[in-house]
């Protein structure tokens, strides 16, 4: 595979955004970034280091609808005529459906209201939601992937791997690739995968408030998280930042940081509960700004959801309290064989 990283700068989300260009018979674009002038300058110039005019793209592969990954598809898309592909899940986000975006928008105002996030916080996190609003560009004419599609990216067929979590329609996209050192000709060929935000080098992908559409989103988020290690690939092309030669490694590490919150929102109702997810979120992460406003209470909601639906506590209205003193976590996540 003929594949070229793109290094994207980004000053309005978390930054240092990849797009990755497959060169072939079917030129295409993993992702492509938010939609300001520096993300596309830097996405031109990656283009035009490799040889490749933007009217050559003809394909372009989505892995979730977040801007800072699918901002620009739809005016590359009017220039060069790409088909663009996303999860069904995701789709009608990105194509800019009028009904799928009022649906979000009621249910942020009916979450933010549920985790009881101070009107102040609020006010500040719907200037940061208007900021990310205007980096969404324009909409894009979508065809729809599943769980299992293969599509030709390159010279190469790419699988489509339905990976939950961080975003509904949140998918990877796996393939082989031949050694390129010509004394490794007899080699395997590796195996590696494109994961969007998935798995990520030096964080850790936020569930719950990154999309608020996801039913039982930290179950989802892990069993997903099993899915991926079980592949063990060799290398993995993340949404932001570096390769990373462990995904397998690196999935069981996330894995065990969620467990790990578990405890400590455990904690948190065992010293301060009820309690609701603003008032969780405080214990867990302190002094909330930006869009940790939503991601906060978004991760503290996702472990109390998950923490309710085992039995462990129960909520009356939205506030939380034990029902377990001293759960056995380990337990409340059982392994997800593939």
């Amino acid at each position: 595979m003929d594949l070229t990283r793109i290094p994207l700068g980004n000053t309005v989300f978390e930054g240092e955004n990849n797009a990755y260009l497959v060169e072939g018979e079917v030129t295409t674009l993993v992702d492509v970034g938010a939609s300001t002038e520096t993300v596309r300058a830097d996405l031109e110039d990656g283009l035009d280091e490799a040889g490749i005019a933007l009217s050559e793209i003809d394909r372009i592969l989505l892995t979730h609808w977040h801007s800072d990954h699918c901002g620009l598809a739809g005016e590359l898309q009017a220039e060069s005529d790409a088909t663009v592909y996303a999860h069904e899940d995701d789709a009608a986000v990105i194509a800019g459906d009028d009904d799928a975006i009022a649906d979000l928008h009621d249910l942020r105002d009916r979450r933010f209201r549920e985790w009881g996030i101070p009107e102040d916080k609020l006010d500040e996190l719907r200037a940061v939601q208007s900021d990310f609003e205007a980096v969404a560009g324009d909409p894009a004419d979508v065809e729809t992937l599943a769980d299992g599609d293969r599509i030709t990216a390159g010279d190469e067929q790419l699988e489509t791997i339905h990976l939950p979590g961080h975003a509904a329609g949140h998918v990877a996209f796996a393939f082989d690739r031949e050694a390129e050192d010509p004394s490794e000709t007899d080699a395997a060929p590796r195996s590696e995968v494109f994961v969007g935000d998935v798995i990520l080098p030096e964080y850790t992908p936020n569930v719950g408030g990154a999309d608020l559409r996801l039913d039982e989103p930290l179950e989802r988020y892990v069993e997903s998280l099993d899915r991926l290690a079980a592949r063990d690939f060799d290398l993995a092309w993340p949404g932001h930042r570096d390769p990373i030669d462990d995904p397998s490694g690196r999935a069981r590490v996330i894995r065990e940081h969620h467990l790990d919150r578990t405890r400590r929102v455990i904690e948190a109702l065992r010293e301060h509960g009820p309690a609701d997810a603003w008032t969780v979120s405080a214990h867990l992460f302190g002094e909330l700004e930006h869009i940790h406003i939503l991601h906060g209470p978004g991760e503290a909601y996702a472990h109390l959801d998950h923490l309710e639906r085992v039995g462990a506590v129960e909520r009356e209205d939205f506030e939380y309290r034990l029902v377990d003193s001293d759960p056995d976590v380990e337990a409340l996540f059982p392994n997800t064989k593939y």
